[in-house]
C-alpha cells in the first residue's frame, strides 16, 4: 500500500498535479505582459520622438540602444526569477509609466510648438465705448445712438466693423466722422456723440491725451478682426543655408492690470531688435533702434513720421516692413514677445551672465531692486527682468535700455544655442509657449534645433545700437499731440547697413567687437 501511495504522488509531481505548479503560470504571464507593455511604449516613445524631427540620427540611435538595453535588462530581471521576479515586474512598471509620461510630454511640446508658430495673423479688436454713466450695457442698447468714428487712421477695419454693427444692429447707425482718435474722445465726452468706435491698440494714446480717459468711458462692445500676413517664410530649411532676418519684437505688460481689465493687449512694441543671421559663417548681428525712433511707415503713413514704437499699431507687419526701410533689408520673420516671459526662461535655463556697459540700481517700478555692477553680472528671472525695464536711473534713458535688452538676448542665445540646452527645448517651450509668437514654421523650428545638434559649434554674436537726436514734434498716430521723439543719426543708420551688408554677404565682423 505504501508503495502505490510513493508510486501516486511521483506520478502526481511528473503530470503537474501538486499545490504549487498553477500558482507559476499567472506570475509569468504578468510578467510577460509586462515585457510586452514596455517594448510596445518603447516603440510608441520612440515614435514620438521620430515624429518631433528635432533630433539628429546619431541622438535618435542612442534613445533606440538605451530603450532596447533597458528593455533587456526587464527581461533577464525576470528571466532569473530572483525573488520569483519581483524585482523585474517592478522595474518593467516603473519603466512603462516613465515612458508613457515621456511619450505625452514630448507630444504636448508638439502641440506647443505648433501654438507659437501659429503666427502670420494681425489681430485687431475694435472697441464701442460710450460714457462711464451711460445707461447702454449692451449694443443693443445703443441702437439708436450717434456714433463717433474717423477714417483717417486703419480705415478698412473701421469700416469692417462699423459693417458687424450695422449687421449686429439690423439697421443703419447714425454716425459723425471725426478727423483723429482725440477728436473721437472728445466728441464723446462734450456730448457730441453718445457712442466711440476705435480700435483698441489705440488707447494708451487717448490716455495720454485725455486724462483719466479710462475711468471716464465703458466698453459696451468689441469685435475682433484677424487679418492674413502675407510675409513668405520660405522653405523648411531655408534656416540653415541662407541668411536671413528676424524682427524681435518686446510687449512689456509687466504688471499692467489696466490691459487685463479692459480685455486688451497693447500692441506697441517697446523692445525693437532685428536680428541678421548667417547661417553659413555662424554670425548674429543683433540690431536694436529706440522705440521713440521718428520714422515714415510705409504704405500707411504717406510719408509722415511716427515713434517706432506706435508703428506696432498697424500691425507686426508694418514695424517689419518700417525697419527693413530704413536698414535697407528684407526683413520676413518675426518674434514676438511678453517680456515678462524672460522670468520663467531664464531661470529655466539656470541663470544668465549678462554684460553691463555701467553700474546703477533698479528701482521698484523695474520690478524689483537691485544693484547692478559694470561688467558681468549673473541674473535670475526677476533681475533680468528689472535689468531689461530700467530706464530712469541711466544716463542713456531709453537708448541704454535697448542696449541692456540686447545685451539679455545675447547672454540668452548664447545659452540656448548649446548642445546641453537644445536637449532641453522642450521645457523650455513649454514654459513660454503662452507668451511667444513667430511666423517661422515648426518644420524651420525643428530643422534649426537638429542643425545645431548635429553640427554644435560657437555662434559669434555682435550688436549695435542706433542713436538719435532728442526733440519734440506731431506723431502721424496722434497728430494734433506734440510728444518726445529721437530723429535718425543717418552715420548711426548708415554704419548698421554697412554691418548688416557684411553679415549677409558672408563677410566676418571681429571676434569679440562690442559695437556701439
Amino acid at each position: 500500500m505504501a508503495k502505490q501511495q510513493t508510486a501516486a504522488r511521483r506520478t502526481g509531481k511528473k503530470n503537474g498535479n501538486t499545490g504549487r505548479r498553477p500558482s507559476r503560470p499567472a506570475k509569468n504571464q504578468l510578467g510577460t505582459f509586462f515585457l510586452f507593455l514596455q517594448a510596445l511604449i518603447s516603440v510608441v516613445f520612440m515614435g514620438v520622438v521620430f515624429l518631433l524631427d528635432m533630433l539628429p540620427f546619431k541622438y535618435l540611435a542612442l534613445i533606440a540602444m538605451v530603450l532596447f538595453f533597458l528593455w533587456c535588462l526587464a527581461f533577464m530581471s525576470q528571466a532569473l526569477r530572483k525573488k520569483r521576479g519581483r524585482i523585474g515586474k517592478v522595474y518593467s512598471f516603473l519603466l512603462i509609466c516613465v515612458l508613457t509620461y515621456g511619450a505625452f510630454h514630448i507630444m504636448e511640446t508638439n502641440n506647443m510648438i505648433a501654438r507659437i508658430t501659429s503666427g502670420g495673423f494681425k489681430k485687431d479688436t475694435i472697441f464701442v465705448a460710450v460714457l462711464a454713466d451711460d445707461p447702454a450695457e449692451t449694443l443693443e442698447d445703443a441702437s439708436g445712438y450717434k456714433f463717433g468714428v474717423q477714417f483717417e487712421k486703419d480705415a478698412q477695419n473701421m469700416q469692417t466693423a462699423v459693417t458687424d454693427i450695422q449687421d449686429q444692429l439690423g439697421t443703419d447707425i447714425d454716425m459723425l466722422e471725426c478727423t483723429s482718435i482725440e477728436g473721437q474722445a472728445e466728441s464723446l465726452l462734450n456730448g457730441e456723440v453718445e457712442a466711440i468706435i476705435y480700435d483698441s491698440s489705440y488707447t494708451d494714446m487717448l490716455e495720454a491725451a485725455v486724462p483719466d480717459y479710462s475711468s471716464k468711458i465703458r466698453i459696451i462692445y468689441q469685435h475682433e478682426i484677424r487679418t492674413a500676413l502675407n510675409l513668405g517664410s520660405g522653405e523648411d530649411d531655408t534656416l540653415i543655408k541662407e541668411p536671413f532676418t528676424v524682427y524681435i519684437s518686446g510687449i512689456d505688460t509687466y504688471g499692467d492690470e489696466r490691459d487685463v481689465a479692459q480685455g486688451r493687449e497693447s500692441e506697441r512694441s517697446d523692445v525693437n531688435i532685428i536680428a541678421v543671421v548667417n547661417p553659413t559663417t555662424r554670425q548674429i548681428l543683433l540690431v536694436t533702434t529706440p522705440r521713440d525712433y521718428f520714422v515714415p511707415i510705409p504704405g500707411v503713413s504717406d510719408g509722415m513720421e511716427d515713434k517706432l514704437t506706435h508703428v506696432g499699431l498697424y500691425g507686426v507687419d508694418a514695424s517689419m516692413n518700417t525697419l527693413g526701410e530704413l536698414y535697407e533689408t528684407d526683413i520676413n520673420y518675426y518674434v514676438k514677445l511678453n517680456f515678462t516671459t524672460l522670468i520663467e526662461v531664464v531661470d529655466i535655463l539656470g541663470g544668465l551672465d549678462v554684460y553691463s556697459e555701467y553700474a546703477f540700481s533698479t528701482g521698484w517700478e523695474s520690478g524689483c531692486e537691485i544693484e547692478v555692477a559694470q561688467g558681468e553680472n549673473h541674473f535670475n528671472g526677476q533681475e533680468a527682468l528689472a535689468f531689461c525695464r530700467e530706464r530712469k536711473n541711466l544716463d542713456g534713458g531709453d537708448n541704454q535700455r535697448g542696449k541692456n535688452q540686447q545685451a539679455v538676448i545675447t547672454a540668452m542665445l548664447k545659452k540656448v544655442l548649446s548642445p546641453t540646452m537644445l536637449l532641453r527645448a522642450s521645457s523650455i517651450i513649454n514654459q513660454v509657449s503662452q507668451g511667444i509668437e513667430t511666423n517661422i514654421s515648426q518644420p524651420q523650428i525643428n530643422t534649426v534645433v537638429k542643425n545645431q545638434l548635429a553640427t554644435g559649434g560657437e555662434w559669434t554674436i555682435q550688436s549695435v545700437a542706433a542713436t538719435g537726436i532728442d526733440g519734440r514734434d506731431y506723431p502721424y498716430s496722434a497728430s494734433s499731440t506734440e510728444v518726445y521723439v529721437m530723429y535718425p543719426d543717418q552715420d548711426s543708420v548708415d554704419e548698421i547697413i554697412s554691418l548688416i551688408n557684411i553679415v549677409e554677404s558672408g563677410g566676418s565682423l571681429e571676434d569679440g567687437e562690442q559695437l556701439n
